[in-house]
């Protein structure tokens, strides 16, 4: 871990205001700042950065894993379940931590240069689903239309004339293939062999380590439930707790030498300058108020960052220095400094190593 105290004084490119100050108090290794350019995967970016973390702290080792092989596998997986739920579910962009665990738990990993460069295969530098995504929804949405178009029209047959579904599985996946690149059998790292699913074996991570933990008053507190939002289609649940107590597990994990993975609202009121964020004067982050956001959609689940450090403004006030994944952006070089008042207000869920957490909850989560 590295502990440092220090002044940032970068300015933005162009930008005639000189950035926030702020003195470092903890900061943790990450490794480097991605870019998800042109596609809503927040999740997968900031999940990987969270995995090789989290790889860093326990081996000391770098890695940069693949996000287009999760793209690649998740998106299928989301496929498959839609076509399950009738068209009954959503299909998009977007996802959660649990895209990522699961995908890794299930299919593996690879290294980033195991796959070809994000938007390589569409002419572009980065990752641009402009076009991919919409063809994709088009491809699975043919698939569920078709079945229930054919079963309207013969409805009156018995049910033992109706043919199942023939390998549409076949065109989606030729979808993806063809946008974000095949997913590899095998390939070669560090002069040895692997297989996705070797590859994940070999990067000393427990996968049944990592809770997800929220706080709402819609659901009881010291209950699992499933977090009612759009991108949340694997339904995995998540432990419900106090904002406070919420707010102090993650205090409790970066002091410990934890990063940590942070679903929220970065679209809601709050006090926007490049690369910070707070809460508007005379807002209280209360439980009250966290619900009433909620359920009324002024603070929705919309993006997804890294916590990795603490930090203190000018005035003494407390945030949190956060990796994210749109390039070396703005005065911080792509980190943002979050207040502590604004992550306890729009803080959807934590996603964390359950180690990091105190003692008594760590029990409670089993």
């Amino acid at each position: 871990m590295a502990v440092a105290a220090v002044l940032v004084l970068n300015v933005a490119a162009g930008s005639a205001q000189e950035a926030k100050r702020f003195r470092t108090i903890r900061e943790l290794p990450i490794t480097s700042i991605k870019n998800q350019y042109r596609s809503g995967t927040c999740w997968d970016y900031a999940t990987l950065g969270f995995f090789e973390s989290e790889i860093l702290r326990k081996t000391g080792k770098t890695y940069d894993l693949c996000e287009m092989f999760v793209v690649n596998k998740d998106y299928m997986d989301c496929a498959t379940h839609y076509v399950r739920m009738h068209g009954y579910s959503q299909i998009s962009e977007g996802g959660s931590c649990d895209d990522v665990l699961e995908v890794i738990r299930q299919h593996g990993i690879c290294p980033e240069d195991a796959m070809p460069a994000p938007g390589s295969l569409t002419g572009d530098s980065l990752a641009n689903f402009k076009t991919f995504f919409p063809e994709l929804e088009r491809t699975v949405s043919r698939v569920v239309w078709k079945e229930l178009n054919r079963f309207t029209t013969e409805e009156q047959a018995p049910l033992r004339n109706k043919a199942p579904m023939l390998h549409w599985q076949d065109s989606v996946q030729a979808v993806i293939d063809r946008y974000v690149g095949s997913c590899p059998e095998s390939f070669v790292y560090e002069g040895k062999t692997y297989t996705p699913r070797s590859f994940a074996g070999s990067l000393g991570l427990d996968l049944d380590d990592y809770v997800s933990l929220t706080s709402y008053m819609h659901h009881p507190f010291g209950e699992w439930f499933v977090i009612e939002a759009p991108y949340k289609w694997r339904l995995k649940p998540s432990y419900n707790i106090p904002i406070d107590q919420l707010m102090d597990v993650l205090d409790h994990a970066l002091d410990a030498g934890y990063t940590v993975a942070w679903g929220g609202d970065v679209s809601g009121d709050f006090l926007r300058r490049e690369g910070t964020a707070s809460l508007p004067e005379g807002v209280v982050p209360t439980q009250e108020l966290r619900q009433e956001q909620w359920d009324d959609w002024r603070f929705t689940y919309d993006h997804v960052m890294l916590v990795y450090g603490k930090a203190v403004d000018e005035e003494g006030r407390p945030y949190y220095l956060v990796k994210n994944s749109w390039g070396k952006s703005g005065p911080y070089d792509g980190i943002w400094y979050m207040s502590r008042d604004y992550m306890a207000l729009n803080t959807t869920y934590l996603f964390l190593n359950r180690h990091a957490l105190p003692r008594p909850l760590r029990k409670a989560v089993r």
